[in-house]
């Protein structure tokens, strides 16, 4: 069984204060006993619209904040998962990725496929997608966690391919953005990804006025066992992967499946 925090904040364009507000969180976190802590995405730096400040903050899993998360995972014993402005292959965009960490370690990374060019948005100006690679997972306490970030989640095969690789959990940095419907869509996505994949699903988000808030811990299915509403705060659950077990003993719908996922280029 492994404790499971979600950590929601709104992250500015000053990484410093960001750091710590990531260390206050991780220490509200670990007083309640949790192993990993999920942060949103864009943690490192962010500012809204984007502009040519994200080029100049970008950075690699070797640079400042990233040495940051480190330190604060081993003053606390715990993995931190947030994401992170990293430096891109061309000068023009950078990456939207997330890092796992531990006090020594990147234990996975993850550089966002599905760029959020809908709902009058362009993340691609400024964003270039994560190459198509096996997803990269870690291990807490015998849970597997793997990684996605934000609209991901409206692609069910993004998640399937998590669970195809052994994850217990699927952890999900976000932004998710206000608007008509949104919450609503941010809810039922999360939970549906939870119940078809039969695993845990905790998304953090940005509280309002820009996200939804609504940071949550799904279970296998489909209950939330911990969330938040819309302050910055912590919530923690404990995760049991012998609840995986009993819910695919009676709804065994990963080995009953007839598909598979490819690729698209």
């Amino acid at each position: 069984m492994t404790a499971l925090a979600i950590a929601q904040f709104a992250p500015t364009a000053d990484p410093s204060v960001n750091l710590a507000h990531i260390g206050e969180l991780v220490a509200r976190a670990s007083g309640r006993g949790a192993r990993v802590v999920v942060f949103p995405e864009y943690s490192s730096y962010f500012v809204d619209p984007f502009d040519e400040t994200l080029r100049t903050h970008a950075e690699g899993l070797d640079g400042s904040f990233v040495t940051g998360l480190h330190e604060i995972a081993g003053t606390y014993g715990v993995v931190i998962v947030s994401g992170l402005i990293e430096r891109g292959a061309d000068q023009r965009r950078v990456r939207n990725a997330v890092v796992a960490v531990d006090a020594d370690r990147v234990l996975a990374t993850y550089r966002k496929l599905h760029l959020y060019d809908a709902f009058g948005q362009r993340e691609s100006d400024w964003i270039e997608p994560g190459a198509i690679e096996p997803p990269e997972t870690f291990e807490v306490d015998g849970m597997r966690f793997g990684l996605m970030t934000c609209y991901d989640l409206r692609f069910p095969e993004s998640a399937r391919r998590i669970a195809d690789a052994g994850a217990d959990a699927i952890l999900v940095p976000a932004e998710w953005v206000r608007g008509p419907l949104k919450e609503h869509h941010w809810r039922t996505l999360i939970h549906a990804r939870a119940i078809e994949n039969t695993l845990f699903v905790a998304a953090s988000d940005h509280p309002p006025p820009l996200g939804v808030g609504n940071s949550m811990i799904v279970d296998p299915q489909g209950v939330e066992i911990a969330a938040i509403g819309t302050p910055t705060d912590v919530a923690v659950a404990h995760l049991d992967s012998e609840a995986i077990a009993r819910v695919r003993r009676v709804n065994p719908a990963l080995t009953l499946r007839r598909f598979v996922v490819a690729p698209r280029d």
